[in-house]
Protein backbone atom coordinates (compact mmCIF):
# COMPACT_ATOMS: atom_id res chain seq x y z
CA UNK A 1 0.00 0.00 0.00
CA UNK A 2 0.90 3.39 -0.81
CA UNK A 3 1.31 6.22 1.40
CA UNK A 4 1.42 9.93 1.36
CA UNK A 5 5.21 11.30 2.18
CA UNK A 6 5.57 15.42 2.64
CA UNK A 7 2.53 17.15 1.98
CA UNK A 8 2.45 20.23 0.16
CA UNK A 9 1.76 23.71 1.36
CA UNK A 10 -1.90 24.13 1.48
CA UNK A 11 -3.37 27.23 0.59
CA UNK A 12 -2.31 30.10 -2.15
CA UNK A 13 -0.41 33.32 -2.52
CA UNK A 14 0.56 33.32 1.32
CA UNK A 15 2.22 36.23 2.99
CA UNK A 16 4.31 35.48 6.42
CA UNK A 17 3.02 37.26 9.84
CA UNK A 18 4.20 36.37 12.67
CA UNK A 19 3.72 36.57 16.52
CA UNK A 20 5.09 38.91 20.02
CA UNK A 21 5.23 36.40 23.25
CA UNK A 22 2.65 38.21 24.98
CA UNK A 23 1.34 35.06 26.92
CA UNK A 24 -0.41 35.88 30.21
CA UNK A 25 -0.99 32.43 30.91
CA UNK A 26 2.56 30.40 29.63
CA UNK A 27 3.64 29.19 27.10
CA UNK A 28 7.51 29.59 25.77
CA UNK A 29 7.93 33.31 24.72
CA UNK A 30 8.44 33.17 20.37
CA UNK A 31 12.25 33.69 19.06
CA UNK A 32 11.89 37.16 16.84
CA UNK A 33 12.07 36.39 12.65
CA UNK A 34 11.62 32.39 13.47
CA UNK A 35 13.90 30.24 11.40
CA UNK A 36 12.26 29.87 7.67
CA UNK A 37 10.82 33.28 8.37
CA UNK A 38 10.46 36.36 6.57
CA UNK A 39 11.34 38.74 3.70
CA UNK A 40 11.03 42.23 3.22
CA UNK A 41 7.70 43.76 5.55
CA UNK A 42 5.07 45.32 4.14
CA UNK A 43 3.98 48.99 4.47
CA UNK A 44 0.27 48.28 5.29
CA UNK A 45 -1.02 49.66 8.81
CA UNK A 46 0.34 48.53 11.76
CA UNK A 47 -2.46 46.43 13.44
CA UNK A 48 -3.30 44.28 16.39
CA UNK A 49 -4.04 40.81 15.72
CA UNK A 50 -4.96 37.88 18.67
CA UNK A 51 -3.66 34.56 18.63
CA UNK A 52 -5.73 32.29 21.42
CA UNK A 53 -4.66 28.80 21.42
CA UNK A 54 -5.50 25.61 23.74
CA UNK A 55 -1.62 25.25 24.70
CA UNK A 56 -0.73 23.18 27.57
CA UNK A 57 2.94 24.01 29.38
CA UNK A 58 5.50 21.82 28.44
CA UNK A 59 3.95 20.88 24.42
CA UNK A 60 6.86 21.73 22.21
CA UNK A 61 4.06 21.11 19.27
CA UNK A 62 3.01 25.06 20.40
CA UNK A 63 6.63 26.24 19.30
CA UNK A 64 5.98 25.15 15.58
CA UNK A 65 2.68 27.12 15.14
CA UNK A 66 3.91 30.22 16.75
CA UNK A 67 7.28 30.56 14.69
CA UNK A 68 5.16 30.27 12.11
CA UNK A 69 2.82 33.13 13.00
CA UNK A 70 6.10 34.92 14.21
CA UNK A 71 6.99 35.11 10.80
CA UNK A 72 4.00 35.70 9.09
CA UNK A 73 3.85 38.83 11.71
CA UNK A 74 7.01 40.04 11.00
CA UNK A 75 6.62 40.25 7.41
CA UNK A 76 2.72 41.74 7.63
CA UNK A 77 3.75 44.68 10.15
CA UNK A 78 1.16 42.73 12.05
CA UNK A 79 1.24 43.09 16.61
CA UNK A 80 0.33 40.04 17.14
CA UNK A 81 -0.57 39.19 21.22
CA UNK A 82 -0.41 35.43 22.16
CA UNK A 83 -2.63 34.09 24.84
CA UNK A 84 -3.13 30.35 25.84
CA UNK A 85 -5.07 28.27 28.41
CA UNK A 86 -5.47 24.62 28.05
CA UNK A 87 -8.95 24.92 29.38
CA UNK A 88 -11.87 25.74 27.37
CA UNK A 89 -13.57 28.27 29.77
CA UNK A 90 -10.27 30.30 30.27
CA UNK A 91 -9.69 30.43 26.72
CA UNK A 92 -12.93 31.47 26.26
CA UNK A 93 -11.98 34.63 28.40
CA UNK A 94 -9.15 35.17 26.73
CA UNK A 95 -11.06 35.20 23.14
CA UNK A 96 -13.69 37.51 25.05
CA UNK A 97 -10.62 40.11 26.19
CA UNK A 98 -9.07 40.17 23.00
CA UNK A 99 -12.54 41.40 21.79
CA UNK A 100 -13.08 43.89 24.47
CA UNK A 101 -9.31 44.93 23.84
CA UNK A 102 -10.82 45.97 20.43
CA UNK A 103 -7.86 44.05 18.29
CA UNK A 104 -7.97 44.26 14.41
CA UNK A 105 -8.56 39.98 14.06
CA UNK A 106 -8.23 37.18 15.89
CA UNK A 107 -7.21 33.72 15.50
CA UNK A 108 -8.13 31.10 17.58
CA UNK A 109 -8.06 26.95 18.32
CA UNK A 110 -11.30 24.95 18.85
CA UNK A 111 -10.57 22.09 20.78
CA UNK A 112 -13.35 22.73 23.18
CA UNK A 113 -15.56 24.45 20.78
CA UNK A 114 -18.58 25.02 23.12
CA UNK A 115 -16.62 26.93 25.60
CA UNK A 116 -15.45 29.48 23.02
CA UNK A 117 -18.19 30.14 20.92
CA UNK A 118 -19.96 32.76 22.97
CA UNK A 119 -16.45 34.83 22.74
CA UNK A 120 -16.27 33.65 19.30
CA UNK A 121 -19.63 34.92 18.52
CA UNK A 122 -19.71 38.60 20.41
CA UNK A 123 -15.97 38.93 18.09
CA UNK A 124 -18.15 38.18 15.10
CA UNK A 125 -21.15 40.67 16.25
CA UNK A 126 -18.46 43.04 16.62
CA UNK A 127 -17.72 43.18 13.28
CA UNK A 128 -13.67 41.45 14.13
CA UNK A 129 -12.99 38.90 11.73
CA UNK A 130 -12.13 34.99 13.23
CA UNK A 131 -10.04 32.14 11.85
CA UNK A 132 -9.93 29.12 13.07
CA UNK A 133 -6.98 26.58 12.99
CA UNK A 134 -5.75 23.26 14.07
CA UNK A 135 -8.58 22.49 15.74
CA UNK A 136 -12.30 22.58 14.92
CA UNK A 137 -13.01 21.29 12.11
CA UNK A 138 -16.66 20.46 11.95
CA UNK A 139 -17.78 23.60 14.23
CA UNK A 140 -15.51 26.53 12.66
CA UNK A 141 -18.06 27.38 10.17
CA UNK A 142 -20.72 27.50 12.56
CA UNK A 143 -19.62 29.37 15.11
CA UNK A 144 -18.84 32.12 12.20
CA UNK A 145 -15.15 31.77 11.57
CA UNK A 146 -14.43 32.70 8.16
CA UNK A 147 -11.65 30.38 7.40
CA UNK A 148 -9.83 26.94 8.84
CA UNK A 149 -6.24 25.71 8.49
CA UNK A 150 -4.95 22.42 9.43
CA UNK A 151 -5.85 18.67 9.80
CA UNK A 152 -8.51 16.81 8.99
CA UNK A 153 -8.35 14.91 12.14
CA UNK A 154 -10.28 12.00 11.43
CA UNK A 155 -8.95 11.62 8.04
CA UNK A 156 -5.62 11.90 9.33
CA UNK A 157 -6.29 8.83 11.81
CA UNK A 158 -8.11 6.86 8.99
CA UNK A 159 -4.69 7.38 7.31
CA UNK A 160 -2.68 6.24 10.23
CA UNK A 161 -5.25 3.00 11.00
CA UNK A 162 -4.66 1.65 7.36
CA UNK A 163 -1.07 1.76 7.50
CA UNK A 164 -0.95 0.17 10.99
CA UNK A 165 -3.28 -2.65 9.28
CA UNK A 166 -0.84 -3.18 6.25
CA UNK A 167 1.89 -2.86 8.95
CA UNK A 168 0.34 -6.24 10.58
CA UNK A 169 -0.58 -4.99 13.72
CA UNK A 170 -3.40 -6.55 15.67
CA UNK A 171 -3.77 -4.88 19.08
CA UNK A 172 -3.39 -1.34 19.39
CA UNK A 173 -3.78 1.24 22.00
CA UNK A 174 -4.44 5.27 21.26
CA UNK A 175 -3.08 7.35 23.64
CA UNK A 176 -5.08 10.96 24.22
CA UNK A 177 -3.44 13.13 26.30
CA UNK A 178 -6.49 15.61 26.43
CA UNK A 179 -9.44 14.16 27.49
CA UNK A 180 -12.23 15.93 25.62
CA UNK A 181 -10.11 17.49 23.00
CA UNK A 182 -12.62 16.81 19.82
CA UNK A 183 -9.20 17.21 17.74
CA UNK A 184 -7.46 14.35 19.62
CA UNK A 185 -10.73 12.16 19.84
CA UNK A 186 -11.81 12.68 16.33
CA UNK A 187 -7.67 10.90 15.21
CA UNK A 188 -8.19 7.95 17.59
CA UNK A 189 -11.97 7.53 16.24
CA UNK A 190 -10.40 7.66 12.83
CA UNK A 191 -7.47 5.26 13.58
CA UNK A 192 -10.07 3.09 15.02
CA UNK A 193 -12.03 3.59 11.56
CA UNK A 194 -8.92 3.06 9.44
CA UNK A 195 -7.86 -0.07 10.96
CA UNK A 196 -11.24 -1.69 10.14
CA UNK A 197 -11.37 -5.39 11.29
CA UNK A 198 -7.52 -6.02 10.99
CA UNK A 199 -7.68 -5.87 15.07
CA UNK A 200 -8.82 -4.24 18.08
CA UNK A 201 -8.30 -0.06 18.64
CA UNK A 202 -8.56 0.60 22.28
CA UNK A 203 -8.00 4.28 23.66
CA UNK A 204 -5.61 5.12 26.49
CA UNK A 205 -6.52 8.15 28.28
CA UNK A 206 -3.57 10.07 30.03
CA UNK A 207 -2.20 13.78 31.42
CA UNK A 208 -0.23 15.07 29.13
CA UNK A 209 1.02 17.79 31.05
CA UNK A 210 2.65 14.67 33.77
CA UNK A 211 5.26 13.10 31.95
CA UNK A 212 6.08 10.71 34.49
CA UNK A 213 2.50 9.40 35.08
CA UNK A 214 1.80 9.33 30.77
CA UNK A 215 4.93 6.61 31.01
CA UNK A 216 3.60 5.27 34.40
CA UNK A 217 0.03 4.56 32.62
CA UNK A 218 1.20 3.50 29.55
CA UNK A 219 3.88 1.01 31.45
CA UNK A 220 0.77 -0.43 33.67
CA UNK A 221 -1.28 -0.97 30.52
CA UNK A 222 1.20 -2.62 28.22
CA UNK A 223 1.74 -5.21 31.66
CA UNK A 224 -1.68 -5.83 31.85
CA UNK A 225 -2.04 -6.79 28.33
CA UNK A 226 0.93 -8.09 26.67
CA UNK A 227 -0.60 -8.64 23.34
CA UNK A 228 -0.51 -4.99 22.56
CA UNK A 229 1.89 -4.69 19.71
CA UNK A 230 1.30 -1.12 18.36
CA UNK A 231 0.98 2.42 20.51
CA UNK A 232 -0.30 5.47 18.50
CA UNK A 233 0.16 8.58 20.49
CA UNK A 234 -1.17 12.18 19.29
CA UNK A 235 2.28 14.08 19.79
CA UNK A 236 5.91 14.13 19.90
CA UNK A 237 6.19 14.40 23.65
CA UNK A 238 4.20 11.62 24.66
CA UNK A 239 5.31 9.22 21.62
CA UNK A 240 9.15 9.95 23.31
CA UNK A 241 7.75 8.91 26.74
CA UNK A 242 6.05 5.44 24.79
CA UNK A 243 9.42 4.95 24.48
CA UNK A 244 10.13 4.61 28.04
CA UNK A 245 7.48 2.68 28.70
CA UNK A 246 8.82 0.00 26.01
CA UNK A 247 11.82 0.25 27.82
CA UNK A 248 10.68 -0.13 31.57
CA UNK A 249 8.28 -2.89 30.65
CA UNK A 250 10.45 -4.84 27.51
CA UNK A 251 7.45 -4.47 25.48
CA UNK A 252 8.14 -5.33 21.97
CA UNK A 253 5.33 -3.23 20.90
CA UNK A 254 5.85 -0.28 18.40
CA UNK A 255 5.03 2.96 18.22
CA UNK A 256 3.81 5.78 15.42
CA UNK A 257 2.39 9.07 16.35
CA UNK A 258 0.76 12.06 15.73
CA UNK A 259 2.96 15.22 15.06
CA UNK A 260 6.59 16.20 15.41
CA UNK A 261 9.48 17.89 17.20
CA UNK A 262 13.13 17.85 16.93
CA UNK A 263 13.91 15.31 19.61
CA UNK A 264 11.78 12.79 17.52
CA UNK A 265 14.13 12.98 14.33
CA UNK A 266 16.26 10.88 16.09
CA UNK A 267 14.08 8.40 17.15
CA UNK A 268 13.00 7.42 13.67
CA UNK A 269 15.72 7.71 12.77
CA UNK A 270 17.08 5.01 15.22
CA UNK A 271 13.14 2.99 14.75
CA UNK A 272 12.27 3.80 18.24
CA UNK A 273 9.44 5.42 16.27
CA UNK A 274 8.22 3.95 13.05
CA UNK A 275 6.66 7.15 11.86
CA UNK A 276 5.12 10.52 12.73
CA UNK A 277 2.11 12.35 10.99
CA UNK A 278 2.95 15.82 10.22
CA UNK A 279 -0.08 18.18 10.19
CA UNK A 280 2.62 20.91 9.20
CA UNK A 281 2.18 23.53 12.46
CA UNK A 282 4.64 26.15 11.14
CA UNK A 283 2.35 26.29 8.67
CA UNK A 284 -0.78 26.67 10.31
CA UNK A 285 0.15 29.29 12.67
CA UNK A 286 1.65 31.57 9.08
CA UNK A 287 -1.76 31.00 7.30
CA UNK A 288 -4.01 31.88 9.95
CA UNK A 289 -2.08 35.01 10.94
CA UNK A 290 -1.70 35.68 6.85
CA UNK A 291 -5.31 35.07 6.36
CA UNK A 292 -6.92 37.90 8.37
CA UNK A 293 -3.72 40.07 7.11
CA UNK A 294 -5.08 39.31 3.22
CA UNK A 295 -8.76 39.97 4.46
CA UNK A 296 -8.33 43.00 6.35
CA UNK A 297 -6.09 44.66 3.47
CA UNK A 298 -7.46 43.50 0.48
CA UNK A 299 -10.88 41.18 1.97
CA UNK A 300 -9.12 37.74 0.54
CA UNK A 301 -10.89 34.94 1.89
CA UNK A 302 -8.86 31.67 1.26
CA UNK A 303 -10.61 28.44 0.90
CA UNK A 304 -13.98 29.11 -0.30
CA UNK A 305 -15.58 28.04 2.18
CA UNK A 306 -14.42 25.30 2.95
CA UNK A 307 -11.14 24.14 5.35
CA UNK A 308 -7.19 24.72 3.89
CA UNK A 309 -5.63 21.02 4.56
CA UNK A 310 -2.21 21.07 5.63
CA UNK A 311 -2.15 17.62 6.30
CA UNK A 312 -1.59 14.46 7.20
CA UNK A 313 1.69 13.22 5.71
CA UNK A 314 4.35 10.83 6.72
CA UNK A 315 7.30 11.18 8.17
CA UNK A 316 9.65 8.33 8.53
CA UNK A 317 12.89 6.89 7.69
CA UNK A 318 12.10 7.29 3.89
CA UNK A 319 12.36 10.89 4.00
CA UNK A 320 13.26 11.97 7.58
CA UNK A 321 16.60 13.23 6.26
CA UNK A 322 14.74 15.53 4.14
CA UNK A 323 12.83 17.61 7.14
CA UNK A 324 16.19 16.61 9.76
CA UNK A 325 17.67 20.49 9.62
CA UNK A 326 14.30 21.92 9.45
CA UNK A 327 13.28 20.31 12.06
CA UNK A 328 16.50 20.81 14.27
CA UNK A 329 15.72 24.74 13.13
CA UNK A 330 12.69 24.46 14.86
CA UNK A 331 10.06 24.83 11.55
CA UNK A 332 9.32 21.27 10.89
Amino acid sequence: MKFVRLAAAAGAGVVALGLVSCSSTGGKPADAGGAGGSGGGVNTPRVTIAMVTHEAPGDTFWDLIRKGAQAAADKDNIDLKYSNNKEGPEQGNLVQNAVDSKVAGIATTLATPDALKPAVANAVAAGIPVVAFNSGIDQWKDMGAQEYFGQDEKLAGETAGKRLAAEGAKNVICVIQEQGSVALEARCAGVKAGFGAAGTVTNLNVTGTDLPSVESTIGAKLQQDPSIDYIVTLGAPIALTAVKSLADTGSKAKIGTFDTNAALVAAVKDGSIQWAIDQQPYLQGYLAVDSLWLYLNNKNVIGGGQAVLTGPAFIDKTNIDSVAALAQAGTR
